[in-house]
Order: C-alpha cells, then sequence, then structure tokens
C-alpha cells in the first residue's frame, strides 16, 4: 500500500524546497488574519459564540493540510455551512445553549463519517446530482437570507431567527422606530471600508480593518453607554478535547442536515480547489481523497470543539494570491489562530456585532449570482427554471427544503431527458461516406428505400416505449417503400434487459413487414448485450457493420443480388412455359 495515496504531505514535505516558504510564510499569515474575523462572524451566522469560529480553523485546518490534494484550499467556517448548521440546530435546540453547542459538534463529527467514507468507497459522483443552476439558485438564495439574517446585529434590535426573508423583513419594518443609528453607522461604516480596501488591494486584509475599525471607534467613544452590542469576553486558550454526543436519537435527528452538509460543503470545496489548480500544473485534485480530507478534518474537529468546516471561495483565492506553494500555508494559518487564542483574545472586548454583521453581508452578498441567471436565460430556458425554482424553493420553504427541492429538480430533469432522447433521420451528404441528422444539412435526403435513425442515449427501461413509437411512427411515415431499417447505435452506451426486449420486438416487427434490419457502430457493452440476450444470432452477424455507409451499401448489394436471383428465375419459368 502506497500511504503517500493517503497522506499528501509524505510527499509534498520531505521534497519542500526554500524557495516555496516565503509564499507560504505570506499567504498563511494573510489568511490566518482573514480567518480571525471571519471565523468569528461565520460562527453567528451558525448560532454559536464567537469563539468557536476560531476553534474551527485550528485542527481542521492542521488535518487539511496534511491529508488535502489542493496546495492551496483554505479550510475553514464558510458562510452556507454556518447557514445550514443554523437551520439544523435551530430545529433542535435554542440557539446559544450548552445543548446547542453539543449538537453543532456532534454535527461536525457526522458530517466528517459521512464525507470520511464517501470518499473511501469512492462516492464523491454523488455530489454531481447537485447541477450548477440549481447550486447557483440555493447559493444565491441562501446569500439572502444569509445576509438579511445579520439585520438585527446591523441595526442594533432584536429580530427573531428565522430562514425565511419574508419573516425577517416584516419584524425588521415593525421595529424601525427601535433602530439603534449609532449601531447603524458603525456597521455601515465596515462595509464601506470593507469594499474600499477590496477595490484597493484584495490582498490586504480588509476584514481585518474593518475590527481594528470598529474595536477603535467603540472603544474611543465609548459607544457602550449608546447601547452597541459587542463581543464582549472571548474565552482565551487552545479548545480543549471534548467528546461529541453518541445519542442515537440525536444523530437521528442530525443525519439529513449532515448528509446535506456533506454534500454541499464538498461542492463547494472541489469547486475552488479545482479552478486555483487549473493555475498550477504541478500536481493534481484527487476528489475522493479531498473527500477523505474534509471528512478527517471535521471528524479531528469534532474532538476540539469544531463545528462543520470546508474550503472557501474568498480565503482560498487571497490563499493562492498571496503565493501559496504547499500546504505549509495552511499549517502557518492555523498557528497563528493558536497565538491569537492563546494571547490576543482580550482585544476583542470593544468587538462591535455590527461589523462582524458587516464582514458576512459583504461576503454573502458576492454569491447572488445574477450574471449566471442572464446567462441561462439566453442560452437554456430549463436550466434557467431550475434555478429560478430553486431559488424560490430556498426563500420560501428554507434551506433544508430548498436544497432538497433542487435535488429532486436535477434528477427529474435528467430522467425527463433520458426518457425523450434526441433521435436522428440520417442522410447522405453528396461525394461523401458520411451521414448525418437531414434536419441539420439542407443537402442532404433520406436514402430511397432505407430509414436510418440513430438514438443518442443508453436504451434502458424509462425510454424503450419513446423509442419503440418513434421507430414505428418513422417506418409507418415511409410507407410501402421502405425496405430496411438502420440503426446508428454509435450514440448509445448501454442497453439493459427492457432495451433487449424492445430491440427483439423491433426485429419481429420488420421481420412481418418484410422490412431488413441493420446495426451500424455498436460499441462494446451494447455488442456484450446483445451477445448475452441471443440477439446477435437473431438479427444475424451479417447485419452488423461499422458504419452506416457499410450498411447501406451491403443493403444495396443485396438488393441488387435479389433483384438478379429474381429476374432469372422468371426466365428460367419463362423458358420452361415455351
Amino acid at each position: 500500500m502506497n500511504i503517500k495515496k493517503y497522506i499528501p504531505a509524505l510527499e509534498w514535505l520531505p521534497n519542500y524546497q526554500k524557495k516555496w516558504l516565503k509564499g507560504d510564510l505570506s499567504a498563511g499569515l494573510t489568511v490566518g488574519v482573514m480567518l480571525i474575523p471571519q471565523g468569528m462572524a461565520y460562527a453567528m451566522i451558525a448560532g454559536l459564540p464567537p469563539v468557536y469560529g476560531l476553534y474551527a480553523v485550528t485542527i481542521p485546518l492542521l488535518i487539511y493540510g496534511l491529508l488535502g490534494t489542493s496546495r492551496q484550499l483554505a479550510v475553514g467556517p464558510v458562510a452556507m455551512v454556518s447557514l445550514l448548521t443554523a437551520a439544523g440546530i435551530g430545529a433542535i435546540a435554542e440557539g446559544g445553549t450548552e445543548t446547542y453547542i453539543l449538537l453543532a459538534i456532534t454535527l461536525s463529527l457526522i458530517v466528517g463519517l459521512l464525507q470520511f467514507f464517501l470518499g473511501v468507497f469512492k462516492l464523491g459522483f454523488l455530489v454531481n446530482f447537485l447541477s450548477h443552476p440549481v447550486i447557483s439558485g440555493f447559493t444565491s438564495a441562501a446569500a439572502l437570507i444569509i445576509g438579511l439574517s445579520q439585520l438585527k446585529h446591523l441595526l442594533g434590535i432584536d429580530i427573531p431567527r428565522s430562514h425565511h426573508v419574508h419573516e425577517i423583513i416584516i419584524n425588521a419594518v415593525k421595529q424601525f422606530d427601535l433602530i439603534n443609528w449609532v449601531t447603524v453607522g458603525i456597521g455601515i461604516g465596515g462595509i464601506v471600508l470593507i469594499k474600499a480596501i477590496k477595490n484597493i488591494n484584495k490582498a490586504i486584509p480588509s476584514q481585518l480593518a474593518a475590527v481594528v475599525f470598529g474595536i477603535v471607534v467603540v472603544w474611543s467613544f465609548g459607544l457602550t453607554e449608546h447601547a452597541v452590542k459587542i463581543v464582549g469576553a472571548v474565552p482565551d486558550g487552545l479548545p480543549s478535547f471534548s467528546a461529541p454526543s453518541f445519542d442515537i436519537t440525536q444523530w437521528q435527528a442530525l443525519l439529513p442536515i449532515a448528509l446535506t452538509i456533506a454534500l454541499v460543503g464538498f461542492m463547494e470545496s472541489i469547486a475552488v480547489a479545482k479552478a486555483i489548480q487549473a493555475k498550477h500544473k504541478d500536481y493534481k485534485i484527487i476528489p475522493n481523497q479531498e473527500l477523505i480530507a474534509l471528512g478527517a478534518a471535521n471528524i479531528g474537529g469534532a474532538f476540539f470543539q469544531s463545528y462543520p468546516v470546508t474550503g472557501g471561495f474568498s480565503r482560498t483565492a487571497v490563499n493562492d494570491q498571496a503565493g501559496a506553494k504547499s500546504g505549509m500555508a495552511s499549517i502557518i494559518s492555523a498557528a497563528l489562530v493558536v497565538l491569537t487564542l492563546l494571547f490576543l483574545t482580550p482585544l476583542f472586548y470593544y468587538l462591535p456585532k455590527a461589523i462582524l454583521a458587516s464582514v458576512i453581508m459583504v461576503a454573502v452578498f458576492g454569491l447572488i449570482d445574477i450574471k449566471e441567471a442572464k446567462h441561462l436565460w439566453t442560452s437554456n430556458k430549463t436550466d434557467f427554471w431550475m434555478l429560478v425554482i430553486t431559488f424560490i424553493a430556498t426563500l420560501s420553504l428554507g434551506i433544508e427544503k430548498g436544497i432538497m427541492a433542487g435535488v429532486v429538480l436535477s434528477l427529474l430533469a435528467v430522467i425527463y431527458q433520458t426518457t425523450k432522447p434526441h433521435v436522428a433521420i440520417l442522410g447522405k451528404i453528396p461525394d461523401t461516406d458520411y451521414y448525418r441528422n437531414t434536419e441539420r444539412f439542407s443537402t442532404i435526403r433520406e436514402p430511397k428505400n432505407l430509414l436510418v435513425l440513430r438514438f443518442d442515449a443508453q436504451l434502458y427501461f424509462a425510454n424503450t416505449t419513446f423509442v419503440k413509437e418513434t421507430i414505428e411512427n418513422h417506418i409507418a411515415r415511409r410507407g410501402n417503400t421502405l425496405e430496411g431499417l438502420v440503426i446508428d447505435a454509435g450514440g448509445t452506451n448501454n442497453l439493459d434487459s427492457s432495451g433487449a426486449h424492445l430491440l427483439e420486438d423491433i426485429l419481429e416487427e420488420c421481420k412481418a413487414k418484410d422490412l431488413k434490419l441493420y446495426f451500424a457502430g455498436v460499441k462494446g457493452p451494447v455488442r456484450d448485450a446483445l451477445e448475452r440476450s441471443h440477439l446477435t444470432e437473431k438479427i444475424g452477424a451479417e447485419n452488423f457493420f461499422m458504419s452506416v455507409n457499410e450498411a447501406v451499401n451491403a443493403h444495396e448489394k443485396n438488393h441488387i443480388e435479389s433483384h438478379k436471383h429474381s429476374l432469372s428465375t422468371y426466365t428460367s419459368q419463362t423458358n420452361i412455359k415455351h
């Protein structure tokens, strides 16, 4: 067994180059600085005390740095997973309570186990059931929910926790006269500062600048006396070893949201990892190993008071821009957070919650993908409506039901498309041996006495009825002039037992109508299925050809020979009579 395959750090650590250190150190410190305010802010989204966001970027970061195949991916709390955590646990326990915190830590363990075993059993393909339009619609809606959920901190009013946008807005409007305008000023100041710094240079830690701004303003002007809510005392010291819950009832309650987080978190992580890896040709992303690495990070974090984590878009982009060359950058980031937990937590006492809200709002509103909706409207209406339906479902039904609606929608779209595959009527391009779709080329026509069809899909139980009806309709359309049917199987990759029965029915119908049946371009897996079903011998091995042109030529040759034979027989009979 090659241990390096499962612990990629054993590959790059022994070969670590001195020239990498400068980039790794720069990236590690930059991302570490980002992680401090982001971690605290995202913990608030998850309904946890801010310090748990810092716990989530210690052990998980170290584990991923050793096991991950991406050398730039920055793992930690992200807005989406934080919101899903709050959505799942909020239905079971009251936010901020010991039970709530224990369930969040337990959720990390369950998510980690799911991801780990999905990776071990190479089931990473399951994430493909979340199509891009569905994810775009879900992400945009979730971003709105996340952003608006921070209104209570930005406005300084008490708004009941909700995952429905309309409820948040209605409650905010009802309490308009209670808004703390000093808090609003701090929050808007934070947003403006973050956006301004990003426009100047994205590599500058704008969130940290906003944090410093908020702390200085509140401390200097004594704004706590004006009811500006602050983070308060942040516990110092490293996260202690703490076992999650193993209560089977709680596990059953958390399992649906854990599965959602496991898949959504992996998809977000693998998407950004692949995007960044495309710029670097010195290593490869291995999806199933990424699942194992993320799973191990969440499992390890669960025993040190972490809630679920995954790879983040913004931090990874900054990590790459700052020069990260290996997993050492993640280890350096974790070390910086450890130093913060040991020595710097008192500095965050006067940090206003409005600043953390501004950090969140700037981060998540950037996820609202209007460009994708516009692009799909012009390029693919089906995908556009999938995006819209998922968006509306997430806003109206909530986060969990929204993503489930998206998954169901994706599956229904796939099933519908395979039940009615594309069918092409083929004709010969003049002066060539090639046959193409007659609807796409105005210069080609169908063969006089042959029907040539191509089905661009596997033949299986869900589409056999459609395929049979299509063939029957085209045979009826051609009428008595038809002498044979050629099926171009080049677009068919698989054939199940229902598909085999379909072909047998077509063969019988062709015999009943005195039509010859030919097959062209049959692929290996389909040939194997035909052999197992004994259809090859029923159809006749002589009726299988490498190309449509060969099948048509063979038919014409047989037709000529048959005509000669008929003429010869007629002549002989005439001579006998005379």
